[in-house]
């Protein structure tokens, strides 16, 4: 399991972070498919894995930023998803939830007349309405663009990190779920609880 240290925090959000299996789950925020299965997520791994919850202590969730460039604003969320992962770790799953749902308001046509920093300005009112205002002024900051034309933001270093990563493993689509460092091509976003159930049953060893 890697994460660079700035996105250890954050990006855990299920089970803890020495579990011994690791369920990475590449999302982009713009997919209506990555909202699918964060709603299966939410509500049937995250109890399984949380303190008292059948695997605990066995499984680990990783949300992978999964960039999909071919929807202009992609970067743009995601960077978004970044700055809520090193400003408020502990609420970096509440916020994804939020964009999930409001992921309308960021498809192509709808953002097609917004510029760069209109969407970014947008993005920090939904920061601001699920995890507070105080955060949206520490989230502003670290989208700012810096001095230089084309050094890009504070969380720019991690955004490449999050899409190195998924280049060298081959990762395309939305959602891709790896189990233990392999693809588990059989998941599906339609699952619910009887599939996740069954797939756990299968693949927990510990």
């Amino acid at each position: 399991m890697a994460l660079q240290p700035t996105l250890q925090k954050g990006l855990v959000i299920a089970g803890k972070y020495d579990a011994p299996h690791t369920l990475e789950v590449f999302l982009d925020y713009v997919c209506p498919f990555s909202a699918k299965i964060s709603l299966a997520i939410d509500s049937v791994l995250r109890p399984l894995f949380a303190p008292g919850g059948k695997y605990d202590g066995k499984v680990k969730v990783i949300f992978r930023n999964q960039v999909q460039p071919w929807h202009g604003s992609s970067t743009f969320v995601h960077e978004a998803g970044i700055a809520v992962a090193r400003i408020a770790p502990e609420d970096f799953w509440k916020f994804s939830l939020a964009l999930f749902k409001r992921q309308g308001e960021y498809f192509d046509i709808p953002t097609s007349t917004l510029t760069p920093v209109q969407i970014r300005e947008n993005l920090a009112k939904l920061v601001a309405e699920t995890i507070g205002a105080d955060k949206a002024a520490q989230f502003g900051d670290l989208l700012t663009l810096k001095s230089t034309p084309n050094g890009g933001v504070a969380v720019t270093d991690d955004l490449k990190y999050t899409i190195k990563y998924s280049r060298q493993n081959g990762i395309h689509v939305s959602p891709t779920v790896l189990w233990d460092g392999l693809i588990a091509n059989e998941v599906s976003s339609s699952w619910g609880e009887k599939e996740w159930t069954e797939f756990l049953t299968k693949k927990v060893t510990v």
